[in-house]
């Protein structure tokens, strides 16, 4: 199923009422590394995504990803991210379908402060366990799937928190 969507289209805005049952901790345990993490709802509605990354084991990563149904993206050309982090660096990734193995990526610097992120969806570039792939950048008609990972080589705590997704 494909949803075709009206313009500004808000994949997810956070809320007090919003439901987590979509959103799916993966940790670097899935490959034997001892990294942890958790998403929750904070006293505002926004979704926090916090824990550490461990370096054991060579681990190192922890990621957030929601999937949903098929989005038809023909007629927006970015994605527009809400959030407050913790200084640290982030990928913003983005499948058009939950089956394809790799990812489109694109890094995010985050500040302390809340920001709005754009991104053109021509500027993801397709990512497989860390490797850029010689591929075309994203030029998909559709979307499947979102995702935040940290996995900066580095032991750390990490704080992310999340208002809205929204395609323009």
């Amino acid at each position: 199923m494909t949803l075709n969507l009206d313009p500004n289209h808000t994949i997810v805005n956070f809320n007090k009422n919003t439901t987590l049952h979509d959103w799916c901790v993966v940790n670097d345990v899935v490959m034997g590394g001892k990294s942890t993490s958790e998403v929750m709802l904070n006293k505002n509605g926004n979704a926090v995504f916090k824990g550490k990354v461990s370096l054991e084991n060579n681990g190192g990563f922890s990621l957030l990803r929601h999937r949903f149904y098929k989005l038809d993206i023909s007629n927006f050309k970015t994605i527009k991210i809400r959030l407050k982090g913790d200084g640290k660096k982030y990928q913003f990734r983005i499948k058009p379908s939950r089956f394809n193995q790799y990812s489109y990526v694109q890094y995010i610097q985050t500040a302390e402060d809340w920001e709005t992120i754009k991104i053109d969806l021509t500027d993801f570039t397709p990512i497989f366990r860390g490797r850029q792939l010689e591929m075309p950048n994203f030029n998909e008609l559709t979307i499947e799937e979102i995702s935040f990972l940290i996995g900066n080589k580095l032991q750390e705590k990490f704080k992310l928190i999340i208002e809205s997704v929204v395609l323009e």
